[in-house]
């Protein structure tokens, strides 16, 4: 484990990147000793902090859920971050794109839970149950550490990568569609540049809601009522930049769109 003035430093500097636009050398790079709970406690502490300056937690992130972005990243096994309220954005939204660093767009669903879900024996029922409903998203990546090298070490401190979302298209109940089924087409600049099916996301994009109810339990927490949980890309991520303008067209579920500017 590392030392906790470490992990304090590492936080505060994720913190100093995000005003600064630089991103920091990565963590395993100067600490290749550091664990998967070394960087749950990084992003803890950079997490603990945002809240003490007065962002408002709204839910949580999972990621590397599908083998499309475990490929593109060498990354094998789930991570997850938080959703502050100040980084989720309508359908059709104007981007300020120098907002976040090394930019690109995936593609996902959201679940909004009606009830809390808690582990350890969650299964894709459960989520199935305690969602109120499912809605497009695409979420913006923003990486504050290179990306040349990187490990889920250096990946889950940063976050996980979350920068922001954008939700849109046509919620529905969770049973109101075969989830597995849900497809999306992903535009830039009106070219289309990568396409996909929700079962991409551990068979079911539930699974990954699933997954981290029962991570929680292992520390004693729950997803809570109200929040929402983005259940991972079916899309490799693509990168944008400024001026691009972003369309995804989930068929029957509905579009969304977003330009940076």
């Amino acid at each position: 484990m590392l030392a906790r003035d470490v992990i304090e430093e590492i936080a505060a500097e994720l913190a100093e990147a995000d005003g600064s636009k630089e991103p920091i050398r990565r963590i395993t790079a100067r600490h290749p000793e550091a664990t998967v709970e070394d960087a749950y406690a990084i992003q803890g502490v950079w997490r603990d902090r945002q809240v003490a300056a007065g962002r408002r937690l709204v839910g949580r992130k999972i990621g590397l859920t599908s083998k499309a972005m475990q490929a593109a990243t060498g990354i094998t096994e789930p991570d997850y971050g938080v959703l502050f309220d100040d980084t989720v954005y309508e359908n059709g939204s104007i981007i300020e794109y120098d907002r976040f660093m090394q930019v690109r767009i995936e593609v996902e669903l959201a679940f909004v839970l009606k009830d809390a879900l808690e582990g350890p024996a969650c299964t894709i029922f459960d989520v199935l149950r305690a969602t109120e409903y499912v809605v497009p998203a695409l979420e913006i990546l923003n990486s504050h550490v290179e990306l040349e090298g990187r490990t889920i070490v250096d990946t889950i401190s940063d976050n996980a990568a979350y920068g922001a979302m954008v939700l849109g298209g046509n919620p529905v109940a969770p049973d109101a569609v075969d989830l597995r089924w849900v497809s999306a087409l992903l535009y830039k600049n009106e070219t289309i540049e990568e396409t996909g099916v929700a079962a991409g996301v551990l068979n079911h994009p539930a699974t990954g809601v699933a997954w981290l109810a029962n991570k929680f339990a292992q520390h004693g927490s729950r997803l809570e009522a109200g929040e929402i949980i983005l259940a991972g890309s079916f899309t490799r991520p693509m990168w944008v930049e400024r001026g691009d303008t972003v369309l995804c067209d989930y068929g029957s579920m509905g579009t969304i769109s977003c330009r940076f500017v």
